[in-house]
């Protein structure tokens, strides 16, 4: 899809004083008449007139790129400890937290012109932002998206890839800006933890918010179970300022314990397992196909849904889009009927067709949780063998690396463990990590995993030892345009590359 070329997004400038006046306690040095026509917290993209929010952690200190953002034509500057230098600068105790206020009062709150929706979860945010996104679109809204595959409306692309489920709070802005000139109506964004603790989310205005559940991840960052999510009942808590809407899957442990935390707020929950719910699915019925099911209501009655999305896992997601539709006031049977078109997601069980014997399917599943999930429904839909690649991101979560590595020892025959995102960790550490927990299930290497670092060469490894009836799993990637090597972001697409080597096997294109 091309990113489309939009008319400049044009904001009127403010003066120093009036983006010091969004932040409490804040000191101004210099000139508070300074006009600020931009904000940026990349010194590389600073123009004339903007302001430089240094930006502490990561790999980098923006402290340390004050000059250079003065020599390209900064203003001002937003710090973190009064600095030496001839340049009006506002001195806070967090320039994270500030940018979001900063970024808000300089867009002028867009968040309040759009009804934003928020979903939070493990696994499932992507799939059912495109389903309530589809559901809007067949209601006549024009809606954006700011997610895991990118920032959008409709087909125009703002940010094909960020890397970042949740970009920095001045993108957040910035898009939800631009979403608000080109006419949309709604913004679905899907909330993660570090989204919600790190402050890109703050002063954004959600009216609804959705958890589809809350597992085993991002732990290198919140240390516990129990501060990650607690993270993610930010967004609850938001809504509940709101009095907007909050949809819950009252299946998930992690996802009830959110539900406290919505004060304020009007509850809808949904249930794949028949437990007592607003919106229950009845009758599953899961087929290659895709999914059926009736789903039933005290106040909407019962109602036939038929998706081309495969797996229960994508029937609970059914539900939570439809419960969030509800909550927009629009009908259950126009949403039904959007289900039905759903169109296919990037890298969600995205099949590889190059005329081959087997099935591969690109799925981003990257939690144990979601592997369990993507490999006990490929698992019903395979005659043969399940035959599974995948690695670990590095510099990420190191618990689930074990606990990835048992999963795929007790539901694959064949894995193959290989690199996902190493960044400064050593790849074949990570996948030695990966390793262990499957010789703990009792799998040997040679005999049901190996070790490949090279990502073409692990898949090649996999399509190789294939036999017609198999499924080959390519796991962890999805929609992902590359690698990260350190600072280094080598091109990469998990599909194209599984193309590329079933065709160098003699294997023509399916027609």
């Amino acid at each position: 899809m091309p990113i489309a070329v939009l008319d400049p997004l044009v904001v009127e400038p403010l003066t120093l004083a009036e983006l010091a006046n969004v932040l409490p306690g804040s000191l101004l040095v210099g000139d508070d008449w300074t006009l600020i026509s931009g904000v940026q917290y990349d010194s590389k993209k600073i123009g004339k007139g903007d302001l430089f929010v240094a930006l502490s952690g990561g790999y980098f200190d923006g402290h340390n790129f004050v000059e250079q953002a003065r020599a390209n034509g900064a203003a001002a500057i937003l710090v973190e400890r009064q600095l030496d230098a001839d340049i009006p600068q506002v001195v806070v105790g967090e320039t994270r937290a500030a940018l979001a206020k900063v970024a808000a009062s300089f867009y002028r709150y867009p968040s309040h012109r759009l009804e934003v929706v928020g979903i939070t979860g493990t696994d499932g945010k992507t799939t059912t932002s495109y389903l309530v996104e589809s559901i809007f679109d067949s209601a006549g809204w024009k809606t954006g998206i700011i997610g895991t595959v990118g920032v959008r409306v409709g087909e125009v692309v703002l940010d094909a890839e960020t890397r970042q489920t949740t970009p920095e709070s001045l993108d957040v802005q910035r898009h939800l800006a631009t979403m608000v000139q080109i006419g949309a109506r709604a913004a679905i964004i899907e909330a993660t933890s570090h989204g919600l603790d790190l402050h890109r989310l703050d002063e954004t205005r959600f009216v609804t918010g959705a958890v589809t559940n809350v597992t085993h991840e991002h732990l290198e960052h919140h240390k516990t179970i129990a501060a990650y999510r607690r993270a993610k009942a930010i967004l609850f808590e938001r809504v509940g300022e709101n009095h907007g809407r909050v949809v819950v899957n009252i299946d998930d442990e992690g996802a009830r314990e959110m539900i406290p935390y919505a004060s304020g707020a009007t509850l809808v929950t949904y249930s794949a397992d028949g437990r007592a719910a607003g919106l229950i699915a009845r009758n599953i019925q899961l087929k290659v196909t895709g999914s059926q099911f009736e789903v039933q209501s005290k106040k909407h009655g019962t109602h036939l849904v038929e998706t081309p999305m495969v797996g229960l896992f994508n029937v609970a997601n059914a539900l939570c889009a439809l419960g969030i539709a509800l909550s927009h006031d629009i009908s259950l049977k126009l949403s039904i009927h959007a289900l039905r078109q759903t169109p296919q997601i990037p890298g969600r069980m995205e099949p590889v067709k190059q005329g081959q014997p087997f099935a591969v399917i690109v799925d981003y599943a990257h939690t144990p949780e979601s592997i369990e999930k993507v490999l006990s429904l490929l698992s019903a839909l395979t005659s043969g063998k399940l035959i599974l690649v995948m690695g670990s991101a590095g510099e990420r979560d190191r618990t689930k690396r074990p606990i990835q590595g048992e999963v795929a020892a007790r539901l694959a025959h064949y894995s193959v463990f290989t690199t996902e995102d190493p960044r400064f960790e050593s790849a074949e550490a990570i996948i030695q990590e990966i390793a262990a927990g499957a010789i703990e299930q009792g799998a040997v290497e040679g005999r049901d995993f190996a070790c490949v670092t090279d990502r073409r060469e692990a898949i090649k490894l996999a399509l190789a030892v294939a036999e017609p009836g198999d499924c080959v799993l390519l796991a962890g990637k999805g929609h992902e345009r590359s690698i990260i090597w350190g600072l280094e972001k080598r091109p990469w697409n998990e599909g194209l590359v599984a193309s590329e080597l079933l065709s160098t096997m003699g294997f023509g294109k399916d027609s």
